[in-house]
């Protein structure tokens, strides 16, 4: 079978009613939508979330939490991705983002001690973990904040 050949199951596809297209097609006229009313006419119809005036759902929930809007977040990055760099290499989001370990700087790198460092680097990032800052001064590396 080959995409050319592809159709739907018998009965899985109906006909578009057209209506209002005279009184001798049965939709004319009212085009089915009755006589009078909000609903008969063009925009006609309730708000989404309307209870027919009764307070909606929505509104009868209580309110909880809330959004900092000064929130800070920092591209995250973990010893072991640090690995894949040569020895004495100066590692600055610039490089993480060119190699593509992070894929934006958002606002900041932050460093986590997730793995182990095998290699002696310059790490330059916004933000270190405390363990990551140890693991990195252990190898024989430089931390520096950004």
């Amino acid at each position: 079978m080959t995409l050319h050949e592809l159709k739907p199951n018998p009965g899985a596809t109906h006909y578009k009613k057209r209506v209002g297209r005279g009184t001798s097609s049965g939709t004319g006229k009212t085009a089915g939508r009755g006589q009078k009313g909000q609903n008969s006419r063009t925009g006609g119809g309730v708000r989404l979330g309307f209870e027919g005036g009764q307070t909606p759902l929505f509104k009868r929930l209580p309110k909880k939490g809330f959004t900092n809007p000064f929130r800070k977040e920092y591209a995250i990055v973990n010893l072991h991705d640090l690995n894949a760099y040569e020895a004495g290499m100066i590692i600055t989001p610039e490089v993480l983002l060119n190699d593509r370990v992070i894929s934006k700087q958002l606002s900041g790198v932050k460093i986590l001690g997730e793995g182990k460092l095998e290699v002696k680097l310059t790490v330059r990032a916004h933000k270190f973990s405390a363990s990551a800052k140890k693991a990195i001064e252990d190898a024989g590396g430089v931390v520096e904040v950004i």
